[in-house]
């Protein structure tokens, strides 16, 4: 684990959630999972995501998922996702992340309806009323809420964010993001425009693939931050036809599947995610044996 300016800087792990087969969270797995992701150079990890299926988990399953993660690699290494679909709930998240030292939060804008600019800006006020920094999740695709340029400027301006998961896979809006808001951190979101969010100047990435791969998404962040194109994008191409299912409908499927292929624990998931295809389930093995063949890990 490299030293980091800030809690929200460098590799976050997306944490996928082990689970045994009858759908019980291996909580013992997960907490040696955090830990290996950690040994392997990761700088730390985000619970409760989208890659972690929180919307399928207990209010005590979550809460536990956290408190696993805190124990196994410290507070402040840990981002929890707190997306409800209320910003009570939100908030009351983020305030159990911060009463366990979290060192920061990632935070959906309302999602249970398309909201306006005005209900974006109610919800990151509310959630901000428990003092812990804020990323900020531009998902549109699944909220059907964009944080655009301009919004994430207003947000950053009034003291509510302090970076942004940028995962609309466009790269373009980091310069823009740079340009209205400069000061707030850009968090690569998907891990198919690695290179180009971190050649735009992005400071962290929260991330997939790492979950199966850890050793050689953390080399490729480096050299892309570090614009060491020679060693950056050899290692891209290479790792290119597994990041882009990570953003993807299946991708919780298909990064378990490659952890599992790569002898991590992944296992199923939880409804209503249902397995791979034969040939989706085809095409990862042969990209995930592919890397593995090539000593990637």
């Amino acid at each position: 684990m490299t030293d980091r300016i800030k809690p929200w800087h460098g590799v976050m792990v997306a944490t996928a959630l082990p689970l045994r087969e009858d759908l019980s969270v291996d909580f013992d797995g997960y907490a040696g999972h955090c830990r290996w992701l950690v040994e392997n150079g990761c700088d730390g990890v985000v619970p409760n995501g989208s890659l972690g299926e929180y919307q399928t988990l207990t209010a005590d399953e979550r809460a536990q998922v956290m408190r696993t993660a805190v124990e196994a690699v410290g507070g402040r290494n840990v981002m929890p996702g707190v997306g409800a679909y209320g910003a009570d709930e939100s908030r009351r998240w983020a305030e159990r992340a911060g009463e366990a030292g979290c060192g920061s939060v990632l935070l959906l804008p309302p999602n249970s309806y398309r909201a306006d600019e005005r209900a974006v800006l109610e919800h990151y006020r509310e959630v901000a009323k428990a003092g812990v920094p804020i990323v900020a999740y531009n998902n549109p695709y699944d909220t059907k809420v964009d944080l655009t340029p301009a919004l994430l400027a207003r947000l950053f301006d009034e003291g509510l964010i302090v970076a942004v998961k940028e995962f609309t896979g466009d790269p373009r809006r980091a310069y823009e993001i740079a340009e209205l808001a400069p000061g707030l951190d850009l968090l690569i979101g998907s891990d198919d425009v690695l290179l180009e969010l971190a050649l735009a100047g992005a400071v962290g990435w929260i991330a997939g693939y790492p979950n199966a791969l850890p050793a050689s998404n953390v080399a490729l962040y480096r050299a892309a931050v570090a614009g060491d194109l020679d060693t950056a994008l050899p290692l891209y191409k290479k790792l290119h036809p597994l990041l882009r299912w990570d953003s993807k409908t299946e991708f919780v499927q298909a990064i378990k599947l490659s952890m599992d292929l790569a002898g991590r624990h992944g296992g199923p998931s939880r409804h209503p995610r249902v397995p791979l295809t034969g040939e989706q389930a085809a095409t990862v093995r042969a990209a995930t044996e592919k890397v593995l063949a090539e000593g990637l890990r």
